[in-house]
């Protein structure tokens, strides 16, 4: 639901903020007021091109901006939105989201949706499922044969599960028929590509890489080509702390005393003088005796652990070579390459050209084409029996909008199989009795085709609710007793849906919950425009200058007060079942 707008330097307006009803809001205004521009600006929030042609003389640049409520829209509309707004990255506060628009006099567009900067094309996203925009230059909707399949979707109850098992059906089916494809069409492709995964997946296994292996060889490496250093010094230490003769590759040598020899004897010697200062020094000596003794102990695990086979450095080096190699031909790393090796297998166990292969995945798309023509027969069933009761109740509808011998025919023709069915639906008109059905195109003018869509908006609205739906000059050409119909039609349509319709009858515009007036100032230098809600007295007297311009005689107001009494008096019946229901 679209609670508000606010308008800067668009057409003739210089700034106005309009306020809507969750109902029905009628916007009326003299000629050239700038009643257009309302709807100008709701189709810039709903993603058109932009027009710099729009902007205020003299103005730098025009700026629309909207307050969206998607909390009163239907789950799947309010999902599809909110999807939109996620999407770009904005915001969502209390289940409203800002959307706004900005044209510079140089063409530019700017388009904001929750608070980021998107395209305008973002904007179409998100306001798709929520505001559909009815009007003269608004009519490719309707005309769109996907859009009238939709709506004859919408309107029968039974169909979207229906339409749901034949898709489910039909893309399984389409995937078997690829895959078939490709593997007969491409065969000798496919054969020359599992002869390099089984090159690969051989070559992977025989290194067999492990994980992290790569950077703890290369550890290995470093440690092997410094092993000599490494041992001198580590024999050295262990030399100096526990004497020469303590070592196998030393013996013979001169047997010299070590460190720990040394510092046992000096601790012996400081015993048993019961001198408690002697005493104190002698302990301490003791400790490190015993941490040397620790240390010399650890240098003999190091010196025991050190490679001692010549060979050992050969063959880490050639491990590392192997890795490497894979390392360049499948990816940067060894866990990259194992990876690949496991993408590549499962690659491999779905390629299968064998003639055995190839019969059982025909009799499987027999099978998923079977599915899909039991279905779609189904759907195409369920379609017929709908559309001859949209038929009925949109000719209904267009008898009472001033078309008295007009009706609407939901043609629908066999097509190939589709994600959409088996089907082409397309709604014509028959101007009379006796005339031929054509499609809408060719068979209705623009104030017709705005009738027709109000009739197939009003009968879908039976079926949905929450969307925001704005008409412009849909009561063109008509009068009378016609346009309090539309009128009526119009708050019907209101009862679950937001209605916004631009109007210059008063018999429309009586039936509006809220009622705003666009007014214009005209001086030498220019001509203002801006939006108001009218009430009471205010309201009468907007109603009789549209009948006429009788504000300023006491006739008309009557005749204005009249006609919202009789409206209001119409719409409470509905209100009233409404409530009811609730």
């Amino acid at each position: 639901m679209l609670s508000e707008i606010t308008i800067e330097n668009l057409g003739v307006i210089p700034r106005a903020t309009a306020e809507f009803s969750p109902g029905l809001t009628v916007v009326t205004g003299e000629t050239g007021a700038g009643k257009t521009m309302v709807v100008t600006s709701l189709r810039l929030l709903a993603g058109a091109r932009s027009d710099s042609s729009r902007i205020r003389q003299g103005a730098a640049k025009a700026i629309v901006e909207g307050l969206v409520d998607v909390e009163a829209a239907e789950e799947g509309a309010r999902a599809a939105a909110l999807d939109a707004v996620d999407e770009a990255g904005g915001t969502v506060d209390s289940g409203e989201v800002v959307v706004s628009r900005e044209v510079s006099a140089q063409g530019r567009s700017k388009a904001r949706l929750g608070g980021r900067l998107v395209p305008a094309a973002a904007l179409a996203r998100f306001t798709e499922p929520l505001v559909a925009i009815h009007g003269q230059n608004d009519q490719l909707r309707l005309l769109s044969a996907e859009q009238q399949l939709a709506a004859l979707d919408r309107f029968g109850a039974d169909i979207p599960p229906l339409a749901e098992s034949y898709r489910k059906a039909f893309r399984e089916y389409s995937a078997l028929a690829r895959d078939l494809k490709r593997r007969t069409a491409k065969r000798r492709e496919l054969a020359q590509e599992v002869d390099r995964l089984d090159y690969a997946i051989a070559e992977i296994d025989e290194v067999d890489p492990q994980p992290g292996e790569l950077e703890s060889l290369s550890e290995t490496i470093k440690r092997l080509q410094s092993v000599d250093g490494l041992r001198e010094a580590v024999t050295t230490a262990v030399a100096a702390i526990d004497g020469a003769g303590a070592l196998e590759e030393f013996a013979g040598a001169e047997d010299a005393e070590g460190a720990a020899d040394l510092l046992g004897r000096a601790q012996s010697a400081l015993q048993g003088t019961e001198d408690s200062e002697i005493d104190g020094i002698a302990a301490r000596l003791s400790e490190l005796t015993a941490a040397l003794t620790g240390i010399s102990g650890e240098l003999g695990q190091v010196l025991s652990q050190l490679p001692t086979d010549p060979e050992a450095l050969e063959g880490a080096l050639q491990r590392q070579s192997q890795l490497k190699s894979l390392t360049r031909k499948y990816a940067p790393d060894i866990d990259g390459v194992i990876e690949w090796r496991r993408k590549a297998e499962r690659r491999r166990s779905q390629i299968d050209i064998s003639p055995e292969a190839i019969e059982e995945l025909e009799r499987r798309l027999a099978e998923a084409k079977e599915r899909v023509e039991s279905r779609g027969v189904s759907l195409r069933e369920a379609r017929r029996e709908a559309a001859s009761r949209l038929e009925a109740e949109v000719t209904e509808e267009l008898h009472g909008l001033a078309m008295p011998k007009a009706s609407i025919v939901v043609a629908m023709r066999e097509s190939k199989p589709t994600i959409d069915g088996l089907d082409e639906v397309e709604l014509e008109l028959k101007a009379t009795g006796g005339a031929r059905p054509a499609p809408l195109a060719q068979a209705a003018s623009g104030g017709e085709l705005s009738r027709v869509m109000l009739a197939v908006e009003v009968v879908l609205a039976k079926t949905s609710s929450g969307a925001t739906l704005v008409f412009d000059e849909i009561d063109a050409g008509v009068g009378g007793r016609a346009a309090g119909e539309i009128g009526r039609r119009l708050a019907q349509l209101a009862e679950h849906n937001q209605v916004i319709v631009v109007t210059h009858l008063p018999q429309v515009a009586a039936f509006g919950d809220r009622h705003l007036v666009v007014t214009k100032e005209v001086t030498d230098e220019s001509v203002t425009s801006g939006v108001r809600a009218l009430d009471g007295e205010e309201r009468v007297s907007e109603l009789a200058r549209m009948l006429a311009g009788l504000d300023d005689t006491e006739t008309g107001r009557a005749h204005a007060r009249e006609l919202l009494e009789r409206a209001r008096a119409d719409a409470a019946p509905r209100a009233s079942t409404t409530a009811a229901a609730g």
